[in-house]
């Protein structure tokens, strides 16, 4: 009782404005929790250091605020809240010294997930999306929670793929769950929160705002072990997400991409300083050793695709190299010939290519590997 108390103390502090997360942490250490905070006479609050327009807003506010009805408008839209000293709470974020005092999420979390980043531009092209669906598909199915943004482009791409293999996926919003930005992602959402949770550090009412993505962006870094880069051009929000990881002592891998493209340019800038190169999910793997353990454990015990799924994709495989040869094909007259829908095809030219059977020229063009 006492916990859901201080929580719900944090969430109207939160309600105030001006008062962030920051704000929040320093109302707790100098009063020792956030319902002292609340209670404390209004002499104490001059004490309080680094006092600026945010310690005034709250003695303005704070007498008329009903916590029972903020609680109520919460649980009415299926947010629940958490804090750093509950299991559940992304356990790599408690390391950090601005982690959020209070989380908003909807749907399930759980504290003891391996959570792997998987981030990357919005106009992204159809290898890097496919790619990225590749490696979470593959990351999930090995019992690896993938977290990113459901921004458009790679981020959806990612919350996609693990849904596919069936596994966990958390994305971090940029405003309050009371929300889904962009709105075409509305249907995804709903998907991720099956098994997986939608997860802010901003109230309900918090728009999108660009000053929130790089604080959302440090949470995804913040509560993954590593960070993948597919696709980014040479300034972008992806690349701050790997200056966050960098600072908090994440490992940072880059899936390279065709030299032709701009969105190629960020994961080939961070392997040339030292990133490592993903062409697998194994490549992550072997960077991290506890995590081949797990996946092992995983991959004896848990229930992966159906079987009829698979078949499906051999046969999608054999499809498509049937049509090439060293003639390049659009992947257009691949996707027309195969009767698959474009993103199908780019799965499986993908696939294709990791091992080696298929060759990307420019222009999302195929042809036959030489070793074939």
């Amino acid at each position: 009782m006492e916990m859901e108390q201080e929580k719900l103390v944090r969430a109207a502090f939160r309600t105030i404005k001006g008062v962030g997360s920051q704000h929040l942490r320093q109302l707790i250490a100098y009063f020792g929790s956030a319902v002292k905070a609340w209670d404390a006479p209004q002499s104490n609050y001059y004490q309080v250091p680094n006092q600026g327009k945010w310690v005034g807003e709250i003695l303005k506010r704070r007498n008329t605020i009903d916590l029972r009805e903020i609680g109520e408008c919460l649980s009415k839209q299926g947010i629940g809240m958490i804090t750093p000293d509950e299991p559940d709470y992304p356990p790599l974020l408690t390391e950090l010294a601005d982690a959020p005092p209070l989380l908003y999420y909807r749907g399930h979390l759980r504290g003891d997930e391996e959570v792997l980043a998987v981030v990357g531009s919005r106009q992204a092209t159809a290898y890097g999306k496919s790619a990225a669906r590749l490696l979470a598909r593959d990351a999930s199915a090995k019992g690896i929670v993938i977290a990113s943004g459901l921004a458009r482009g790679i981020d959806t791409a990612a919350h996609q793929g693990a849904l596919e293999s069936k596994g966990i996926t958390w994305a971090f919003l940029g405003c309050g769950l009371d929300r889904v930005y962009p709105l075409e992602n509305r249907h995804l959402a709903e998907e991720i929160l099956e098994r997986g949770a939608l997860i802010s550090e901003f109230p309900p009412g918090a728009p999108p705002l660009a000053a929130h993505f790089p604080a959302r962006n440090r949470l995804i870094s913040g509560c993954s072990r590593g960070v993948v880069v597919v696709e980014a051009a040479e300034r972008s929000g992806a690349l701050i997400t790997v200056d966050f990881a960098l600072e908090q002592g994440r490992e940072v891998f880059a899936v390279p991409g065709p030299i032709f493209s701009p969105v190629s340019r960020g994961p080939h800038h961070l392997i040339r300083q030292g990133a490592k190169i993903v062409e697998g999910i194994e490549d992550i793997l072997n960077e991290l050793p506890s995590w081949s353990k797990q996946a092992s454990q995983v991959s004896l015990n848990r229930e992966l695709l159906p079987k009829e799924t698979e078949l499906f994709e051999r046969l999608d495989h054999v499809s498509i190299l049937q049509q090439l040869s060293d003639v390049p094909l659009h992947i257009d007259q691949i996707a027309i010939h195969s009767t698959l829908p474009v993103s199908s095809v780019s799965l499986a030219l993908l696939e294709l290519q990791l091992g080696g059977k298929v060759t990307q020229l420019p222009g999302q063009h195929y042809v036959l590997a030489r070793e074939c």
